[in-house]
């Protein structure tokens, strides 16, 4: 039988893609240039952008569709293309409109305030407008759970990690529980910046170009802005990164690129076949940051790619050479010290991080606790995980993520997941690519080639899992993640 339910399927699902390019550029758009002024509207404009699309999701004539496709003769990426299709129609047709376009209203006026409110450290005006966020979440969370025999949070959970559960994480991230404050103590090492050298902001961009196109980044297909918080958006032919700037030091800036690079480059090299299609998208957002953290932690903080960057600086920024010579270099990007910011996190403390924002969110989303009390809880939980109070101070403490204020709960867990996989890849990747002479040669062709054939261009094709196993042999070893910890920051 012809494959016309598919091909029927297949049209639909581009014109669908082609609405979600537009949300995302308006997206970037809302988080780089729209003036304040402009944040109502487009409130309005994005919310009834996305009430179309979840027409266009929900479409009545796609449950016979995907019935017929069913007797037809597909081949096997055909069949995965389906069951992605499959996948995002059940994700949308549980949701009502109404509740689409109160969270998408709810949220974006959870997340314009917060700019501000977090610059004032105003936890009580912006609890006013998170509650509205949590209650539509939890909303969603049980009617997406009653459809699929999770737990709310697991629902949530699923959208962006599909086939991981809260039980799976409560053992990995208690597995790192077990050996990561002990690591943090024996890793910790202060360093003191420089903070008089000045770093014109002119500069950095130079040299944040530069590193992107050395890491793979197409200008043709992409752009490079700045903004509050470091992000990857638009879409895969149109591929939209920020950074921030300070003039008082270039480091965090060129980490932020290069971690975002990582995002782009595995959004540039998606099969562009199936570029419009849900199977051609990224497999998930844990598989999307472990490619932004095998560009970031594996490679880029690296002592060979950290040697390289110190040419480059000296280049950029003759007149503190000696500043960002590379042993000082090392010393800054390879220091364990707990901190405040997750963002600003080093490889080691990270993880902390992560498990408390899971934790909370968890509990908030299964309805154990509510988002008043998440002050007292991310006290507690820094307090004990890195020894750090944030009492009374909300602006560095449970007000500095932007993930909560439009509801994305579930997300906090994909980075570790993320710097897992990325480890793992690395340990296998380095068992037939020279890494440190590739970096040193200024040719990293092969890794990317790696990653090309392992990672970007099976895009959905296959499981979480599967994807793991073929390119590792193996599945998630948590194992490989505390090594490579233990081999860069435990040297005594």
């Amino acid at each position: 039988m012809a494959a016309q339910s598919y091909n029927k399927l297949v049209e639909h699902y581009q014109s669908i893609d082609n609405f979600e390019h537009l949300r995302a550029i308006c997206s970037w758009d809302q988080a780089t240039f729209m003036p304040s002024g402009g944040a109502d509207s487009r409130a309005d404009a994005m919310a009834e952008l996305a009430v179309h699309l979840h027409k266009l999701h929900t479409a009545p004539h796609l449950a016979e569709l995907f019935e017929l496709a069913k007797d037809e003769a597909l081949d096997t990426t055909q069949l995965a293309s389906v069951k992605e299709m499959h996948r995002t129609w059940q994700l949308q047709t549980v949701l009502p409109a109404e509740l689409v376009k109160a969270k998408s209203l709810a949220g974006a006026k959870c997340e314009h305030q917060w700019r501000m409110q977090r610059q004032e450290n105003d936890w009580q005006s912006f609890l006013k407008n998170f509650e509205p966020v949590v209650a539509l979440s939890q909303e969603e969370a049980q009617i997406r759970a009653s459809s699929s025999s999770m737990t709310p949070y697991d629902a949530m959970l699923d959208i962006y990690e599909p086939g991981m559960c809260s039980a799976q994480l409560d053992q990995l991230f208690g597995d790192v529980a077990t050996w990561l404050p002990q690591m943090i103590q024996t890793a910790a090492q202060d360093y003191s910046p420089d903070h008089t050298a000045q770093y014109p902001i002119e500069q950095q961009e130079r040299l944040a170009h530069e590193l992107m196109t050395l890491l793979g980044f197409d200008f043709s297909h992409g752009r490079l802005d700045t903004s509050v918080h470091p992000f990857c958006g638009g879409t895969s032919q149109d591929t939209r990164i920020t950074t921030r700037y300070s003039e008082n030091e270039f480091v965090n800036a060129m980490m932020g690129v290069i971690h975002e690079t990582g995002h782009a480059c595995y959004e540039q090299n998606l099969p562009q076949k199936l570029a419009k299609l849900p199977v051609g998208k990224a497999r998930s957002m844990a598989i999307h940051e472990s490619q932004s953290l095998f560009y970031e932690m594996q490679i880029a903080r690296s002592p060979e790619f950290i040697a390289l960057l110190s040419d480059r600086a000296s280049d950029y920024f003759p007149k503190y050479a000696a500043i960002n010579n590379s042993q000082n270099l090392i010393a800054q990007l390879q220091r364990v010290e707990p901190s405040l910011i997750r963002v600003d996190a080093d490889e080691v403390t990270y993880p902390a991080h992560v498990i408390l924002r899971y934790e909370i969110e968890r509990d908030l989303i299964n309805g154990v606790v509510q988002g008043k009390d998440i002050p007292q809880l991310w006290d507690l939980k820094m307090s004990q995980l890195l020894g750090i109070s944030t009492k009374g101070n909300y602006k560095d403490g449970c007000m500095q993520d932007i993930h909560w204020t439009d509801g994305s709960f579930g997300y906090f867990p994909s980075y570790t997941l993320g710097a897992m996989y990325a480890a793992q890849f690395k340990h296998t990747m380095a068992k037939t690519i020279n890494i440190p002479q590739q970096i040193n040669n200024r040719d990293l062709k092969p890794i990317y080639d790696w990653l090309n054939t392992q990672i970007w261009q099976k895009a959905s094709l296959l499981s979480t899992q599967d994807l793991i196993v073929e390119a590792t042999g193996k599945g998630l070893d948590v194992g490989i993640f505390k090594s490579h910890l233990q081999h860069r920051y435990c040297k005594a």
